[in-house]
């Protein structure tokens, strides 16, 4: 079992940057919540780092390019970016839509609903 993060954004330095300038220029034009929660303007946030580290979870992290790059296939369903994915044998199942994620407020805020959406029930 993995979680694949994939963010609204472009691989690269030049997309980096200017995502960078972005969050400073006009943040509430930003597209990309799970960008805003996990990253400062300029590096990752401490919070989430940690909970990066520590977490139990293998997890994969992808700009939007690079996992319909790694994953094209004429199966693969149409998604709405930035989401979370859920891979267990083999299979994709949505973990947080960036319809939840946009709702979400703060990095603490994400962690807690990570957390709680793996905890078995």
């Amino acid at each position: 079992m993995r979680l694949i993060f994939v963010y609204n954004a472009d691989s690269g330095k030049r997309n980096a940057y200017l995502d960078s300038v972005h969050k400073i220029v006009s943040p509430s034009t930003y597209n990309c919540s799970l960008c805003e929660l996990t990253y400062g303007f300029f590096s990752e946030k401490k919070t989430w780092k940690r909970f990066r580290k520590q977490e139990n979870v293998a997890m994969d992290f992808y700009h939007k390019d690079e996992f319909i790059k790694e994953f094209k296939s004429k199966w693969l369903p149409k998604y709405t970016f930035p989401i979370i994915l859920l891979e267990n044998g083999g299979e994709l199942k949505i973990f947080l839509s960036s319809e939840k994620l946009n709702k979400i407020e703060t990095v603490e805020s994400l962690v807690k609903t990570i957390k709680k959406g793996l905890t078995p029930h």
